[in-house]
């Protein structure tokens, strides 16, 4: 499955009527540990057709950054029936990653 980005338009549909695991990746262009992440998370998409994986610029979605209360980025924020279940900040082996998807 490819990545999505997630904006204010489609955030009800694509997270919080979503079938399944969420992963959201709250990231910026400017925010160098969300470049050395992005290739693991776009793998992950790939290899875990059961998630579907959003991204948040977090410069062109400030309100859902806020609504997530995030302060540092790269964050990954994994949602299950609309509800956040698991959270990491801060760049992550891809193997990090895809224990925050199992729980």
């Amino acid at each position: 499955m490819s990545m999505i980005a997630i904006t204010s338009e489609n955030f009800k549909e694509q997270v919080l009527d979503a079938q399944g695991l969420v992963l959201l990746d709250f990231w910026a262009t400017w925010c160098g540990p969300c470049k050395m992440i992005a290739p693991y998370v776009e793998e992950v998409a790939q290899e875990r057709m059961d998630v579907t994986v959003g991204k948040i610029d977090v410069d062109l979605e400030p309100q859902l950054a806020a609504k997530f209360g995030i302060t540092s980025i790269p964050t990954l924020v994994v949602m299950e029936n609309g509800k956040e279940i698991s959270r990491a900040l801060g760049y992550r082996p891809k193997q990090d990653i895809l224990k925050i998807l199992d729980v």
